[in-house]
């Protein structure tokens, strides 16, 4: 495999485990030429997900994409690779487990808000205003506003990416209705899955 970061063709596996349910196998791999660690996925080719874009025209999902965009909203905030990674597989399993292989670009950006809500509130916001293309500040404090009240009301501890919260968001999603995918994805305690991830 080529290294993304000296495109030397010279590495070793260093760890493999499943991934998405079994779905995939999460390779980690360790230049022999730089020494940088980086990590590939091996999956059985299926058909792609299509977006549906605002102005209904479809496209593959990309991952890269949407790992940028999320990347640019957790810049210089404590948050790691694995746990985007996470996110995004998140996304392409509950897109997978549809019945259609096709999701609008704002039920996944309902699911990563969801997300980055309980993982980092900065991010959060950061994604938020671009999402909802905030357009003055009173949206910010309104935003902020929510995402405290969120947080006054939050008090369940479950994991919003495990198997069951992850049915429960599939099903929300499936109905196309977001509003009630807070239980689903609420209070992501981000340090307790750090060494598991």
């Amino acid at each position: 495999m080529k290294c993304p970061y000296c495109d030397a063709n010279n590495d070793k596996v260093v760890d493999s485990r499943p991934a998405e349910d079994g779905a995939a196998i999460r390779r980690r791999r360790e230049c022999l030429v730089c020494g940088t660690r980086f990590t590939t996925y091996e999956k059985v080719e299926s058909l792609p997900l299509m977006v549906i874009k605002k102005d209904g025209s479809r496209q593959p999902f990309d991952r890269e994409k949407l790992l940028m965009g999320i990347m640019k909203s957790c810049a210089k905030r404590p948050v790691t690779t694995e746990q985007i990674e996470r996110l995004i597989d998140t996304i392409e399993r509950v897109a997978g487990n549809m019945m259609k292989r096709e999701i609008t670009t704002s039920k996944i950006g309902e699911l990563v808000l969801r997300y980055l809500r309980n993982l980092d509130e900065v991010a959060y916001i950061r994604f938020a205003s671009v999402y909802r293309d905030f357009g003055d500040i009173h949206s910010f404090v309104e935003e902020m506003r929510s995402l405290q009240e969120q947080d006054r009301q939050a008090s369940d501890s479950t994991d919003p990416l495990d198997d069951v919260a992850l049915s429960n968001a599939v099903e929300v999603i499936d109905d196309a209705d977001l509003t009630d995918a807070d239980a689903a994805f609420s209070s992501y305690d981000a340090d307790s899955h750090d060494a598991a991830i």
